[in-house]
């Protein structure tokens, strides 16, 4: 029988990592154990699409140091969580193993949506192995069919055809990224792209992928069918088409898993005390905009969720007083393509409606401020590195720009 307190992570990725730093730094002594389905511990994921797929893809690059703080926890790698009865608070494990706990960290994160057809030839960027099986197939003069226009598929074409694959991006849309950045930025960035070569057939969805058997018997995809008839060669498939939250372990405890895990404000899923969620799979409300919850898959959002997650599980224990204030963070997230540095702060989707250009112009470097009711709630910067503190300042303090 335990006789310490027990903490489970489900998920050992970056959200992971830093709700274990929280718990730690917070004075929590009990037991820690985090999850995860990969054997790796946990790494850096947004290189995967830029800078470690154009050279070499390894975990000792990637790798997040491990504070002193969190030697002790307990990592239990490559196994994956199939199951939980919150009200018990108990999860299993894919190998048999049933772990009870006191309380409970959710950060099972996401997966690459995938698309039916031939599997030799077709790839997602999310983990390492993903990464590595994609880079060995970019090659000089090789055709690469990017399925996708947001910032994956864009990074992922940009980094291909840096390294001289010929690259064609399908995708729905009117304009790549077009929903956090907007027609005229995304266009621009289109136009960027289109100089280095690559070719965008937009306004279009895969109808079917086409394929053969290979040399060692694999069904390898050759090509793609669109929906207006077009049919185009290719030799290597990336699927980023979106993604799916790792909630089906979850099923069964009545929660509202429509997308993601659905949050209070202080990321309690549902009211369940001792039960949160961390990173991208957390539904949760930010008052710095409104009331509606929503997941958010921006780079910082692990840090902040974890941060925040940590200290209201220790209260639901009875080990601290968790935070007063409401959590309200700013989303951040940067995106590498070619020699561009793309940062953005706050919330564009939001701001869709009214955007305007607040330095620079579209074809060089540029600040682009979106507005909703006329407050400015996201900017996105292309270049302009020096400019990226003041509106970072401007959105986190809620205070005007001067003219």
């Amino acid at each position: 029988m335990r006789t310490t307190r027990r903490v489970v992570i489900a998920g050992a990725s970056m959200g992971g990592l830093r709700a274990a730093e929280r718990l730690r730094a917070a004075g929590f002594t009990g037991e820690i154990v985090a999850i995860g389905d990969e054997p790796h511990l946990p790494y850096n994921r947004p290189p995967l699409s830029k800078e470690a797929l154009a050279t070499e893809v390894t975990h000792d690059a990637l790798a997040f140091r491990l504070r002193p703080a969190v030697a002790d926890v307990t990592w239990r790698l490559g196994v994956r969580v199939v199951g939980a009865d919150l009200d018990a608070r108990a999860v299993w494990l894919g190998d048999g193993a049933e772990l009870t706990c006191d309380g409970l960290v959710i950060a099972t994160g996401m997966r690459p949506r995938r698309l039916p057809g031939p599997a030799a030839g077709r790839h997602v960027v999310r983990t390492l192995e993903d990464a590595r099986d994609l880079r060995a197939e970019l090659r000089p003069g090789v055709n690469v069919l990017v399925v996708g226009a947001g910032f994956i598929g864009c990074e992922v074409a940009a980094t291909a055809r840096t390294l001289g694959a010929s690259v064609t991006v399908v995708a729905p849309e009117d304009a790549p990224m077009r929903r956090p950045l907007g027609y005229e930025l995304g266009t621009a960035l289109r136009r960027r792209h289109e100089e280095r070569g690559v070719t965008f057939l937009l306004g279009r969805t895969i109808a079917a992928f086409l394929g053969e058997i290979g040399e060692m018997g694999e069904n390898r995809v050759t090509g793609a069918a669109l929906s207006d008839g077009t049919r185009l060669d290719a030799d290597v498939v990336v699927e980023a088409v979106g993604s799916v939250a790792n909630t089906e372990w979850l099923d069964g405890n009545g929660l509202d898993l429509s997308d993601g895990v659905l949050c209070d404000g202080a990321l309690r899923v549902e009211g369940r005390h001792g039960v949160v969620a961390v990173g991208d799979i957390a539904r949760f409300p930010n008052p710095r905009y409104d009331g509606v919850p929503r997941r958010v898959e921006h780079w910082s959002i692990p840090t902040d969720t974890a941060k925040h997650a940590a200290l209201t599980l220790l209260a639901d224990l009875g080990l601290g007083e968790g935070i007063a204030t409401p959590f309200a963070p700013l989303p951040t997230f940067w995106s590498d393509q070619y020699e561009l540095r793309l940062q953005s702060f706050g919330a564009p989707a939001l701001g869709e409606s009214d955007i305007r250009v607040l330095e620079g112009d579209l074809g060089g470097e540029v600040v682009v401020g979106y507005h909703r009711d006329g407050e400015l709630v996201g900017v996105v910067l292309i270049g302009m590195p020096s400019a990226a503190a003041r509106y970072r300042a401007a959105l986190l303090n809620r205070t005007p720009l001067a003219a």
